[in-house]
């Protein structure tokens, strides 16, 4: 469902919410994802699939280590199951991880010319990719309009009121009915900032949210 948006001097809510935003993280946003991975589709889709349960400086750091053995499909294939899983080691279900990557990178190598796709759909075909990891691989790895919704942005979407939805999915959707083409690709990053610093899934900081004015608080009991 999506929620009717006031406009304001031509403006709406959400994007007087997306600009105060940027205000506020853009110094930050660069904390979720390594700049040598923003421009380069494989190193964000392999990035995506080791993030998984797992926080983020694990993820990183065993994104460096796996890198560095591999940063191509082909290079990726040459290498043992053993030297990937020692490589990510501990991100979780990392047995699990490895295999994919591989698989993965067979299907790049011998149905895309060892390139990753640039089309949702085409992303979604992928062993283990689902809308999150493919609309993340178009932001981040091919700088393309899409939208990414995770937990954050789910939770801090419907607490605002921005949408009205009981699912990621449903969500991303809403979004893209309401927010304009040119925030797509920064709103993610905003989203997991401001819901892992103030708009926290248990009492929330409200008395010092800088959206509190647009915010409806939806499902909020308690907050700080």
């Amino acid at each position: 469902m999506m929620v009717k948006l006031k406009r304001e001097g031509g403006e709406s809510e959400i994007e007087k919410v997306i600009q105060i935003l940027m205000a506020r993280y853009q110094a930050m946003s660069s904390l979720l994802m390594s700049p040598s991975t923003r421009g380069d589709p494989f190193r964000t889709l392999i990035s995506c699939i080791l993030s998984l349960r797992t926080r983020d400086e694990v993820t990183s750091k065993a994104a460096e280590r796996l890198f560095q053995l591999a940063d191509t499909p082909e290079k990726m294939l040459q290498l043992q199951m053993d030297d990937i899983i020692a490589a990510i080691y501990p991100v979780g279900f990392y047995r699990r991880k490895a295999r994919q990557i591989r698989e993965i990178c067979s299907v790049l190598v011998e149905q895309y010319n060892s390139t990753v796709p640039d089309e949702l759909e085409e992303l979604l075909k992928l062993s283990g990719v689902g809308r999150k990891t493919a609309n993340i691989v178009l932001t981040i790895g091919y700088n393309k309009p899409g939208i990414a919704v995770d937990t954050h942005v789910h939770r801090v979407s419907n607490r605002m009121g921005l949408v009205a939805t009981g699912h990621p999915h449903e969500t991303e959707f809403a979004l893209r009915r309401s927010v304009p083409e040119r925030y797509w690709k920064i709103l993610n990053e905003l989203f997991v900032l401001h819901g892992r610093s103030i708009c926290t899934p248990v009492s929330p900081r409200c008395s010092i949210c800088p959206v509190y004015q647009y915010c409806k608080r939806a499902g909020v009991t308690r907050s700080r």
